[in-house]
C-alpha cells in the first residue's frame, strides 16, 4: 500500500514538473511572437487592417488607395465591409483612373 502511495506522488511530482516546464516555453513562444509582431509592424512590413484590426503582411495585403493614404486588408471581405461602411457614411472612393485615359 505504501509502495503504490510513493509511488503516485511520485509520478504526480514528475507530472507537475513537467507540466510547469511546458507552461514556461508556451509563455516564453508567445511573448517572442508578441516582440517579432512589434518588430515587423516597427519595419513597415505589416500593416494593420482598419475593418478587423488584423495585422497582415504588407507585400500580401489587399490595398485601397484614397488620395495619399492606402488602406491594407486581410481580405476582400472586410475590404468590401470597409467600402460599404463608407458608402453608408455618406463618403466614398474615387473611382481609380486607367493610365489609358
Amino acid at each position: 500500500m505504501w509502495k503504490w502511495l510513493i509511488l503516485l506522488i511520485a509520478v504526480y511530482a514528475l507530472y507537475r514538473l513537467f507540466a510547469n516546464d511546458l507552461l514556461k516555453k508556451k509563455k516564453e513562444t508567445a511573448q517572442e511572437e508578441a516582440v517579432d509582431l512589434e518588430r515587423r509592424v516597427a519595419a513597415g512590413e505589416m500593416v494593420k487592417d482598419p475593418e478587423c484590426g488584423a495585422y497582415v503582411v504588407k507585400a500580401e495585403a489587399i490595398s485601397v488607395r484614397d488620395g495619399d493614404k492606402v488602406y491594407s486588408f486581410c481580405s476582400y471581405e472586410c475590404r468590401d465591409k470597409f467600402l460599404q461602411r463608407l458608402k453608408d457614411g455618406g463618403r466614398e472612393l474615387p473611382p481609380r483612373h486607367s493610365a489609358d485615359a
